[in-house]
């Protein structure tokens, strides 16, 4: 695995960020969506895993295979987005502004949501037999997830709600973590390695994705979960998306940005 130095791939990361707002509206969307489709599918593998096995740790091992797929195909998702763009527009990228920037996270939020939420209702379909059957068991288990993640956030007030966006900022600092990682090989093998741990962590811990959840949370309320769209949004989605958001670019975008992008001159120990 050849490893490259973070010197060398740190105005790397600026440049994708000003790909990503150049690229046209239909490659955005389609990567988005296909992103979001492909999450989701390594959501409820992991979530059947788990189930099935009674290891929520085996289930964790298996998630980052969806997100190391969507990696390598360049598919786009929100979190990624949320850490790499503002990156050109600080580095005043031309044609980047923030005008562009809120463009490519719209798009990329209303793509991957569409790919969570086919997926969600192709499972739904799946697991109830064209909706004769009540799911089973996974069902069960999503609906009981929804609910807590939602409405037990909602029994703790502000708290809860600092406590969700918090688990969001985690989420991403991980998970950026991995993108960022993938950038210190040249082979595929080393790429996966280097997201492997950070996404597997994230997982396991219950820290919350965005995208996950757009796939999560539809699923769970198709298979009987007794929360609201409005409990899922005010409780779960909006603190999460703003948690994903700064754990990623304060805690991964900029610490790479300011100190290997733009690193300041070195200390002159030699004065006389």
């Amino acid at each position: 695995m050849a490893y490259i130095d973070p010197s060398e791939f740190a105005t790397k990361l600026v440049d994708s960020g000003e790909q990503k707002v150049y690229m046209s509206t239909k490659d955005t969307i389609i990567r988005a969506y296909m992103a979001g489709a492909i999450l989701a599918l390594a959501a409820v593998f992991a979530i059947t895993v788990a189930t099935k096995t009674g290891s929520p740790l085996v289930g964790a091992l298996l998630f980052p295979i969806g997100f190391i797929m969507l990696y390598l195909m360049k598919f786009d998702l929100l979190t990624g987005v949320f850490t790499l763009v503002p990156l050109a527009w600080i580095d005043k990228r031309p044609g980047v502004t923030f005008g562009q920037m809120m463009r490519n996270w719209g798009l990329v939020a209303l793509g991957n949501f569409f790919g969570a939420f086919t997926v969600a209702v192709m499972m739904a379909y799946i697991f109830t037999m064209g909706f004769n059957t009540d799911g089973g068991a996974i069902a069960a288990k999503v609906a009981g997830i929804g609910e807590a993640r939602t409405l037990g956030y909602a029994a703790h007030g502000t708290d809860g709600w600092i406590t969700v966006f918090i688990r969001g900022m985690l989420c991403n600092w991980m998970v950026s973590m991995g993108v960022v990682g993938a950038m210190i090989s040249t082979s595929v093998s080393g790429k996966w390695l280097a997201m492997w741990m950070p996404v597997m962590l994230f997982f396991f811990m219950g820290f919350e994705h965005s995208i996950v959840n757009m796939f999560l949370f539809p699923f769970s309320l198709i298979m009987g979960g007794d929360f609201t769209v409005a409990d899922y949004l005010l409780w779960n989605e909006l603190p999460v998306a703003l948690g994903n958001l700064v754990g990623g670019l304060v805690f991964v975008g900029l610490p790479i940005y300011y100190t290997h992008a733009k690193t300041s001159a070195a200390r002159n120990l030699n004065k006389s």
